[in-house]
């Protein structure tokens, strides 16, 4: 009977210590034998003195068993090493593969990738695809101009006048509550009939443009049905551009006005709720139609500002910070009698997404108490935007004033910061309804070269916070030409389904003027667009001869990726670009960082580094070599980089001219065509197929059966030569599946896998091949048919020896079910080529073990038997034993964990269900300790991509958010009636009963988007991988009377670390636990982050002052006090439930853009 070695409640005799030294994590529990100041350095394992060795393995009263002796657990990791080195070596075929491969040397040529000429060419494609799109850019641009300078404009213009195909047309006949179906439409809509077209994953016409404008704009408007009226011609530029290029997409013109014009129409995509969607509020309008900007947005919060003012406030303020891209930087702060900013930020920040997200969180926070005081507020904006130590746009500077009114006009601050230059612009926004004198608001505008706004209610918010962008735009139309410069964008989602685009921008100008010898106009028109689709980029770089871990990437000025295989957002809001730093795209690192630096400053270089990456299903970390070239993308702001292994500096390419018949037969006739054909898998194996783009008929299919038979229909009909298919991959399909049967041929058929308790062998290749043998087998296969896809391919090319990789448990799932053996541990190995000089890797072979058998055969191998038939060795009570992995498993645990932390092997039969689960989730205490003492080291990151459930809303009463409710004793006091607030109430209910889901749903559920079911979050990642230690240690969980003896090694030539150690008999000592699943997070604290902001560029152009612009014209309004006739008259109408439609408002500017 197995006696324990200790029992719990017994002390270990003598000092406690562990045989290596403390790895730095908490207090050391003895001197460190390199610290000089502990003595000379020693032998690890002298720490425990030779004397101590036996009394601390041996517990006091332990007559059979004691802990194994360290030389004896390294005699069972060299068995299990020879083991598993036995079984690869007679089922992996490596050696055999090697052969073949050189036996066939005949049918294939070696090719080398030269990363400096690759990235060139690639670099030189993209840019002529962009530079086709910008000739057709300014075909439009020019052609716009001329179209609006000949145009008349017409006072007295219908909508019957206009004809037009308006793309929510259909959309609002289907709405029974639409404006149109409830007013009677009068415009003239085309109807029109569309077909389907894969390059714009729409329906889509070829002979129309179509039209959208926005919700909260009046279509019958004059200046609207003028706008259309001169638009119209652009169609036929439209027409003529994709003659001249068939590969263009969508073709668009933004106008300042609000109206969107594309090419080709299509029906707009008709949201769940109210289509929120304004061009102008669109990323690439924006960076199209000014300059970068510095802004600083300033709140009144004194304590006037209250009630439903001060939530106008709060939604201005982040529409607002909406109008702001990456290239813009920015701070807010509230005022009283004292100014602070909202936010941790004490400075300009970058515009970017997370900036901006802390930014509107914090102004939700703002509370109005105390006295307005605008001095206060504007002398902590002009020090803002005077501070130089910072990183900034250093362009357009602003400073956006939201309040409610007031008397001061801050002159003094105005001629200290300001004057006499004024290269500061003051913007000011008088928001709610009140009886103030807007005067002073007016005059600080006009004589800052801003303009003044007016926010009544909820429905001026959107236009008056995003029309200074026309006044920003002054300075560009002024200087002409010099401004006619085109703009590529960041990534974003395309509003019409296109997926990931970057867009091609080009201002539009008005070049007239307002009268004879007067200043010609300085308003913008708007921004013409063209998409390129990320998909069409890709297509110019090479894919399948980099191999399986080689890729192409390319950034732009800000570090965000344009391509990069880890640029594959989980759900997308095309509200906001797409922004994935190249540092979040990779595992950071000090020489990643200074390639991101050359590429943004537009150099080219090349530099060799070891680095960290993730594996491709995110559980594992291997230190890699890698080669990174680059070079910028000229006329453009984007530098493409390839990363290589060394390995990938060569590849196969098959020559199958001697195959290939002068008679042109089909390709089903070539040689070992036949091995694809599932008549064949019985005998040799089946055969998976990468799912690639072979020929341009080939219909693709997620089942790989379906695809494997659509290919074969295919090949039936081709030729090897035949155009329509890409030779390369072709014919390396076919000298792939040639190779992988003569492997079978050779080495698998006449073995008995039953012998060494296998399930599978298996042979995965560059050329697209996965044969897995035998053919029953492939009913359990999970691995994903395209082997760069997968992760155990991927892995086993960067890794040497044998990868372990235990089927994926998720800790939230029930445990594995060992029915029928079909569960298995895959063993790949990668099969490295040299052919004179020239050394790759153009395949990968491995077994796949049956669980339970192997957990069994783990048990003999780390015990004192031999082998599996020689019966176990007793212990008497008069002789001693060591403990092993077989008798004693009721005291002992054993396990093999891979390098991820994750359980392999174990000799305890209830935990082969928890095979490929984290270990920690198995025993926490020991892979603590294995943690501690350096066995394996943590790596933490963020996916800014991840996509999570929505959040409840946290808001559960009836009413409308953000609604101000009177009570009751409100309503019948007549002095409320008669104040501002009242006719500030009835305002927001008119709108609330006509855009009643502004008020009740976010904007991304009134968009329709795909966020109403997933929103994008981030998620926290950690990984393990092991650490510096190589060497065998035994170490002892010191937890007193609790403490655990164990040993770990690495096993050579593999990915497994062996563990031995006494079962914990007890409970007190339990620590915390690793966590190694991926958790939502807030990611890094933004507060820490901007103070140590990334490295970034602008645009080398800025258009922020012309000594000619006119400033004039600088916003007019005047308050409208309440008339307590309108106010009852107005409750009479809610009464009768009769709302009256608000007229269209036709703002300063929308009148100045009159011809």
């Amino acid at each position: 009977m197995a006696v324990p070695a200790r029992t719990c409640g017994a002390s270990w005799p003598g000092p406690v210590r562990t045989a290596r030294p403390w790895p730095g994590r908490g207090p050391r529990p003895f001197p460190d034998p390199r610290d000089p100041a502990s003595g000379p350095a020693r032998p690890l394992l002298l720490l425990l003195p030779p004397l101590l060795l036996l009394p601390l393995l041996t517990a006091p009263g332990a007559s059979a068993y004691s802990f194994p002796q360290q030389h004896t657990m390294q005699h069972w990791a060299r068995r299990l090493e020879q083991e598993i080195d036995g079984v690869m070596r007679i089922f992996g075929g490596v050696q055999q593969l090697r052969e073949i491969y050189k036996d066939n040397r005949n049918l294939f040529e070696v090719q080398e990738n030269e990363p400096q000429k690759l990235v060139e060419k690639v670099a030189g494609d993209i840019e002529s695809l962009l530079d086709r799109k910008v000739q057709a850019l300014k075909r439009l641009a020019d052609a716009a101009e001329n179209f609006q300078k000949a145009h008349r404009w017409q006072d007295n213009i219908k909508e019957e006048d206009i004809i037009y195909y308006d793309a929510k047309a259909d959309a609002e006949l289907d709405d029974p509550e639409s404006e149109d179906v409830e007013r009677g439409s009068k415009t003239s809509t085309l109807r029109l009939d569309f077909m389907e077209d894969p390059n714009f994953k729409n329906k889509v016409n070829y002979s129309y443009t179509a039209v959208q404008i926005p919700t909260d704009i009046y279509k019958g408007s004059t200046v609207i049905l003028n706008e259309l009226n001169w638009t119209e011609a652009l169609e036929n530029v439209f027409i003529e551009n994709r003659r001249q290029d068939p590969t263009l997409l969508w073709q668009v013109f933004g106008s300042a006005t609000g109206v969107t014009r594309y090419y080709p129409a299509t029906p707009w995509r008709a949201p769940k709720k109210i289509d929120l969607y304004d061009v102008r509020r669109r990323p690439w309008y924006i960076q199209g139609a000014s300059s970068p900007k510095d802004m600083v947005i300033i709140v009144d919060v004194s304590g006037s500002v209250s009630g439903l003012t001060l939530k106008l406030m709060k939604t201005s303020v982040c529409e607002m910070l909406d109008t702001l891209s990456d290239d813009d930087y920015v701070n807010v702060a509230s005022f009283n009698e004292k100014a602070q900013p909202v936010s941790c930020f004490t400075h300009l920040v970058q515009a970017n997404v997370r900036n901006k997200k802390v930014f509107k969180e914090a102004v939700q926070g703002m509370v109005a108490k105390g006295t307005t005081g605008y001095k206060a507020g504007f002398e902590y904006a002009f020090d803002q935007l005077q501070n130089s130590n910072i990183t900034r746009a250093n362009c357009n500077k602003m400073i956006m004033m939201f309040t409610d009114g007031g008397e001061d006009r801050v002159q003094d601050v105005f001629e200290k910061y300001n004057w006499p230059n004024r290269t500061v612009r003051v913007f000011t926004f008088s928001v709610g309804q009140h009886n103030y004198d807007v005067t002073p608001l007016q005059w600080m505008a006009c004589t800052n070269k801003g303009y003044y706004f007016e926010i009544p209610s909820i429905g001026a918010i959107r236009i008056n916070t995003q029309e200074y962008l026309d006044v920003l735009g002054r300075p560009m139309v002024l200087a002409g030409k010099e401004a006619k410069q085109v703009q590529w964008t960041n990534v974003y989602e395309d509003a019409l389904g296109l997926g990931l685009v970057v867009t091609g921008t080009l201002p539009v100008f008005n070049l007239t003027q307002d009268g004879p010898g007067e200043k010609k106009n300085q308003l913008i028109l708007g921004v013409m667009g063209i998409d390129v689709a990320l998909n069409d980029i890709k297509r110019l770089t090479p894919n399948y001869t980099l191999g399986a871990n080689g890729y192409v990437f390319a950034i732009d000025l800000n570090g965000y990726v344009l391509l990069h295989p880890n640029l594959k957002p989980q759900t997308t809001n095309f509200r906001e670009p797409v922004t994935l730093d190249f540092l979040d795209a990779e595992l950071e690192d000090e020489n990643k960082e200074e390639i991101r630096r050359s590429m943004i400053d537009g150099n080219k270089g090349h530099k060799q580094i070891r680095t960290l990456v993730k594996s491709l299903d995110e559980r594992y970390i291997d230190e890699v070599i890698r080669n990174y070239t680059w070079v910028p993308i000229r006329s453009t702001n984007y530098s493409l980089g390839l990363v290589l292994p060394p390995y990938s500096t060569f590849y196969l390419q098959a020559n199958l001219s001697d195959q290939i018949l002068q008679v042109k037969l089909p390709i089903s006739k070539l040689k070992d065509f036949e091995f694809l054909l599932p008549s064949s898998f019985e005998s040799e194996g089946h055969v998976f197929i990468a799912p690639r783009e072979y020929c341009k008929d080939l219909n693709v299919s997620d089942n790989n059966t379906e695809f494997l038979k659509n290919f074969i229909e295919l090949m039936e009909k081709v030729t090897p030569d035949s155009k329509q298919c890409n030779n390369f991959l072709l014919h390396n399909l076919i000298l792939d599946t040639g190779i992988t049967q003569q492997l079978v041929e050779r080495v698998w058929r006449d073995q008995d896998l039953n012998t060494y308790s296998l399930l599978a062998v298996f042979a995965a290749t560059d050329g697209g091949i996965t044969r897995v043998f035998p053919n029953k087998a492939a009913e359990d296969w999970t691995e994903n048919p395209e082997p760069f896809n997968a992760s155990f391919y991927r892995r086993s090319l960067d890794n040497h020896g044998y990868v372990f990789k235990p089927p994926h448990q998720d800790s939230l799932l029930r445990p594995l079910e060992l029915e029928n053996d079909t569960v298995g541990v895959l063993v790949s190995t990668a099969v490295e080529l040299s052919l004179g000089r020239r050394t790759l890797r153009p395949a990968v072979v491995g077994v796949k073990l049956d669980l339970e058998a192997w957990a069994e055969k783990f048990k003999v191998l780390a015990s004192n038997r031999t082998h599996q038939d020689q019966p176990q060795k007793q212990c008497g009570p008069s002789s001693h034993c060591e403990m092993d992995c077989e008798v004693n498993n009721e005291d002992l645990l054993c396990v093999l964990i891979d390098d991820g932390g994750f359980l392999v092997l174990s000799n305890q039969n209830h935990q082969w269900d928890q095979v490929g689960r984290f270990f920690s989730e198995v025993d926490a205490n020991l892979m603590l300790a294995l943690y501690n003492n350096s066995f394996y080291t943590r790596k933490e990151s963020y996916d800014y991509q991840a996509a999570c459930a929505p959040q409840p809303p946290g808001n559960l009463g009836a009413a409308p958010r953000g609604v101000f409710v009177p009570t009751i004793a409100d309503f019948l006091n007549l002095a409320w009636w008669t104040s501002a607030a009242a006719w500030s109430l009835f305002q927001q209910l008119l709108y609330g009963l006509i855009y009643h889901s502004w008020f009740q749903a976010d904007p991304a559920e009134a968009e329709g988007s795909p966020e109403t079911r997933e929103s994008s979050c981030v998620m926290k990642q950690t990984q393990y991988y092991f650490g510096s230690v190589n060497a065998s240690y035994n170490a002892i969980i010191d937890c007193g009377n609790c403490s655990r003896l164990f040993h770990a090694q690495r096993l050579t030539n593999t990915n497994l670390l062996f563990v031995v150690a006494e079962k914990p008999l007890c409970s007190q000592c339990e620590a915390g636990r690793l966590l190694q699943k991926e958790t939502h997070s807030d990611g890094p604290e933004q507060c820490e982050l901007v103070q140590r902001p990334r490295y970034r560029r602008g645009p080398h152009i800025c258009f922020d002052y012309n000594a000619t612009e006119d400033t004039s014209d600088c916003g007019r309004g005047a308050s409208f006090p309440p008339s307590l006739g309108v106010l009852v008259s107005l409750q009479l109408l809610l009464l009768l439930g009769l709302p009256p439609r608000p007229q269209p408002q036709v703002h300063s500017f929308a009148a100045s853009r009159r011809l």
